[in-house]
């Protein structure tokens, strides 16, 4: 298995903070092949998984350093998509053993439920994310949707006290509990949806389960709730903010992965982790992820562009503003 050889160009598009201690941010995940069907449309082959969409979305806003794996079908033109972001792919690795990640999924009518038609885990069965020296510093970290034990085992290679993002699905909520609580308390913040929320708490109201889930160790935590926004819990108080009104709905894959990518990369860009802070950065999230949906893949994410991003924090500062 090699790691990919890669070039960083100038960083492209990058959304200004009010900082200039901007830190790296490390993505580690998945990167996949999906194939979609909605009921508008179908496409095929569209390059996703958590790793790509968080590090698009973060690339707005930080330098992104890349962990994943890739399988023999993964093309140049394909990491060439990750490059013009400025993506930093040292550490994704190469497997020529067999193909990508594979997942192909149908959407209902609502877009509320998708059915998992196929699934093929391919190289990604075998991935073990194993850091490239010089990533081992970085300070803020997002640990995407793989297996507990492969997030605390990039935690066991962190030098330093960094801030880490952690998301997680609900199959490891139902076979990998124990694991999962034990990432947990080890976590800066942890990023789940309301659904899978009430299946680790077992509340159904959305802010005790957010309490509940403080009470099992993260500083901060972040309850999604799709077309109604999020809200997030911390030691100094809540904070609730509505999504982005979308008008085209294309795709909505990949969304939470956007929103948590961007979320941190804002945070990575102002070297900040505190709650005001991580309220702002949710603002960009949101109207980072708010992208995703309107295309297939990471096509829109990928091409908006910041003045697009920075229309929609404005137009969504003013529709949450009292005065």
């Amino acid at each position: 298995m090699n790691r990919i050889l890669y070039f960083i160009p100038l960083m492209p598009d990058i959304i200004a903070s009010d900082s200039s201690e901007s830190s790296p941010l490390l993505v580690v995940g998945s990167v996949a092949f999906d194939n979609v069907i909605t009921p508008q449309a179908e496409q095929e082959r569209i390059l996703g998984g958590a790793a790509s969409y968080c590090s698009f979305a973060a690339s707005y806003y930080t330098q992104v350093r890349m962990v994943g794996v890739v399988g023999n079908d993964f093309g140049e033109s394909d990491l060439d998509r990750l490059r013009a972001r400025g993506i930093d792919l040292e550490g994704v690795q190469k497997d020529d053993s067999g193909p990508t990640f594979f997942w192909k999924g149908k959407y209902h009518e609502n877009f509320n439920r998708r059915d998992t038609l196929d699934i093929r885990l391919n190289v990604f069965e075998k991935f073990r994310p194993d850091l490239p020296e010089s990533y081992k510093d970085s300070s803020f970290v997002l640990l995407g949707n793989i297996h507990p034990a492969l997030q605390m085992h990039v935690l066991d290679q962190l030098a330093g006290n960094s801030f880490v993002l952690a998301d997680t699905i609900d199959l490891w909520i139902e076979t990998e509990r124990e694991s999962l609580l034990s990432l947990i308390k080890k976590v800066s913040l942890f990023v789940i949806n309301d659904s899978e929320a009430e299946e680790l708490t077992g509340e159904s109201n959305v802010i005790l389960a957010g309490e509940k889930l403080r009470q099992m160790g993260p500083e901060s935590v972040i309850i999604k709730k799709g077309e109604h926004g999020a809200i997030l819990f911390h030691e100094e108080g809540m904070f609730a903010l509505p999504a982005y009104p979308v008008t085209q709905l294309h795709d909505p894959t990949g969304a939470g992965d956007s929103f948590a990518g961007a979320l941190i990369g804002r945070l990575s860009s102002r070297n900040r982790s505190d709650f005001s802070a991580i309220k702002e950065a949710m603002l960009y999230a949101t109207c980072t992820a708010s992208l995703t949906v309107e295309a297939f893949g990471c096509d829109r994410l990928e091409s908006a562009g910041k003045s697009e991003i920075e229309e929609r924090v404005a137009s969504l500062n003013q529709l949450i503003s009292v005065t």
